[in-house]
């Protein structure tokens, strides 16, 4: 790992763990805590939870485990530029979608709606929960009890009542008070780290949601040359090899492309951000947890980007062909919902329950934990209907 700067995470400085533990004699903690993503149950059920296509659908569109392993490999090579703490980004980035549903972000939506009366759901809070709660690894606690510094990136939003509840639970916990959720209550950011991690995710998708539209037929490259971001790094890459535009090379121009763009939106960011840092000059993290935001696109990437998200969303994520699953996989589950309440020894569920929690949340952690198979074959056995063929 490179020299760090002051304004990183430094791992001997870490605010701890809330349930103290012995360090460990070759290991960082924030390198402890990635091993501990790397084995859990939830990061290996990533493997086969929807990105943008389920996971039936082919077997090279990314799921939630390889877009998080991008996520990671983008964060650490920023992080290793900026001089901030590599292993604590790839921490974040590693964790950072573990509370998500099957079927992406239709079973979230189906969830919410399913638990609207029980203080709602929503994927990047139950990513905490994951790590604080519900992972049953270890004999002295339940979670995963990782540091401050990374349940705090891993807890990207956050709503005012979320944010209060968890301020009170983190009380009990000594060195904890003011903890993850504080900010959410009275203003400021988290780590550079975290903040690094939430602009390689959106690098991540923008980019990498393309290759998996144009490989599923949804999107064309003729589509995509109307987008002007995506039209300028075509067009570079046009230049440098002329027969990119023979239909046998398409693959590559829209590979070539791609890359390019990543590359300039990584470079972006990287820019803009050595320009806040040199303008407000923080000297440690609790400066950065004061100042505005630090790790940012330039404002004309931003547009660029926001412009190439619009696009996406009206003709990928809303295409008629993803809305109709999207349709059938929020169907399953809130049919699996209101199967589990009415009988909830129909969750098999292997680890013990938590006894301070409402059915309804019982029943929505063990959906949320489900993978895009299992929830199939267990709203097929509890209905006796095949929404999808496999």
């Amino acid at each position: 790992m490179s020299k760090l700067q002051p304004y990183a995470c430094q791992p001997d400085q870490s605010r701890g763990r809330r349930f103290a533990e012995a360090a460990a004699p070759t290991r960082t903690p924030f390198q402890r805590d990635r091993d501990r993503i790397v084995h859990s149950t939830a990061f290996r059920r990533l493997v086969y939870k929807t990105q943008v296509f389920i996971n039936h659908e082919g077997d090279l569109f990314r799921t939630r485990l390889t877009h998080s392993l991008e996520v990671a490999q983008l964060g650490r090579s920023m992080a290793r530029t900026l001089g901030l703490n590599e292993d604590l980004v790839e921490t974040i980035a590693l964790a950072h979608d573990l509370g998500h549903t099957p079927f992406g972000h239709a079973g979230q939506d189906a969830l919410h709606e399913c638990m609207a009366s029980y203080g709602g759901f929503e994927h990047n809070l139950q990513s905490l929960r994951v790590v604080d709660h519900l992972e049953a690894r270890y004999p002295g606690f339940d979670g995963l009890n990782l540091c401050f510094e990374s349940r705090e990136g891993i807890l990207k939003h956050c709503s005012k009542n979320n944010a209060m509840s968890l301020e009170l639970w983190e009380a009990d916990f000594p060195g904890q008070s003011g903890g993850v959720a504080k900010r959410f209550l009275q203003g400021g950011q988290p780590s550079l780290e975290a903040q690094l991690c939430n602009l390689a995710d959106e690098i991540a998708y923008n980019c990498h949601d393309i290759d998996d539209g144009v490989r599923s037929g949804l999107l064309s490259m003729d589509q995509m040359l109307e987008v002007p971001l995506f039209r300028k790094y075509a067009d570079q890459a046009a230049s440098q090899q002329s027969d990119f535009a023979h239909a046998n090379k398409q693959r590559r121009w829209l590979y070539e492309t791609i890359r390019l763009m990543l590359s300039d939106m990584v470079y972006d960011v990287l820019a803009a951000t050595r320009a806040q840092l040199e303008d407000l000059r923080p000297q440690s993290v609790n400066d950065v947890r004061a100042a505005p935001a630090l790790v940012l696109f330039s404002a004309e990437m931003r547009a660029q980007t926001q412009e190439l998200k619009h696009f996406l969303f009206k003709h990928l994520y809303r295409h008629e062909q993803v809305m109709d699953t999207m349709g059938k996989a929020k169907c399953v589950v809130g049919e699996l919902f209101n199967a589990y309440v009415a009988s909830p020894a129909e969750m098999h569920q292997d680890d013990e329950a938590i006894n301070d929690i409402s059915l309804q949340r019982q029943v929505s952690d063990y959906i949320a934990g489900m993978t895009d198979r299992f929830a199939l074959r267990e709203h097929e056995r509890l209905t006796g209907q095949r929404l999808f063929h496999v």
